[in-house]
């Protein structure tokens, strides 16, 4: 198999040597920063196939490194780390271009079942699987990442796109928050937070709002359904 490269940007030292000898027994090949900025330049530098961060960091935060790797990459799984629970700071990172978030402490058993899910989507996302979805008169594009509803052009975060898209390719069938946790949050998802229904709000916002027919539908007690009627 080929070697798996990660980037791990981190400024507890502790945690860093931790998660790298433990990633690096596993055969991964781990290269760590403990400063956002220099995180960036061995990023631009060095070829990796997943970057692990944390958000408060010095140099440059969390965040804006997450959002600098996508302006340059827009596949690479990113996975943060944080001492932030919040469902306001979980959206922030998904926001910038996360693909997952992991809350301090956390068992090493469990980042790497959350690194191991990433690297297997990432490896489903280059088979052909459909180009163009269309629901009524809404389109999505999974080459470009354009949305288009009525022609009208929608701007959707990385996230909101990943639940549109499993959305439509599951239209006029039930998904509970637990289908849409492991599909788009790729694990099981922390049930005391909203962030699902949050970021359905989001959709709606932009494809529903001003547009007919409604097309998310709430089943109470069941979850949502994309439909037409």
């Amino acid at each position: 198999m080929e070697e798996i490269r990660i980037l791990l940007i981190e400024d507890e030292k502790k945690i860093a040597n931790t998660l790298s000898k433990g990633l690096t027994e596993l055969d991964y090949h781990v290269e760590t920063a403990f400063d956002g900025s220099i995180g960036m330049r061995i990023f631009e530098s060095t070829g990796f196939d997943m970057v692990i961060t944390d958000i408060n960091l010095p140099g440059m935060n969390g965040y804006d490194v997450c959002k600098a790797i996508r302006s340059r990459n827009q596949h690479i799984p990113i996975i943060m780390l944080t001492a932030l629970s919040a469902t306001d700071d979980k959206i922030e990172g998904f926001d910038a271009g996360a693909d997952d978030y992991l809350v301090k402490p956390f068992e090493f058993k469990e980042l790497l079942a959350r690194i191991r899910a990433l690297l297997k989507r990432t490896m489903n996302q280059q088979l052909p699987a459909g180009n163009i979805l269309t629901v009524a008169d809404l389109e999505l594009d999974v080459d470009s990442k354009e949305v288009t509803r009525a022609g009208k052009s929608i701007s959707l975060t990385a996230k909101e796109f990943q639940l549109l898209e499993y959305f439509m390719r599951n239209r006029n069938r039930v998904v509970s928050r637990a289908d849409i946790a492991e599909k788009v949050w790729e694990l099981d998802f922390d049930t005391k937070t909203n962030v699902i229904d949050v970021y359905v709000n989001f959709l709606r916002k932009k494809i529903d709002k001003e547009f007919e027919p409604k097309l998310i539908h709430t089943q109470v007690g069941m979850g949502y359904m994309m439909k037409e009627k």
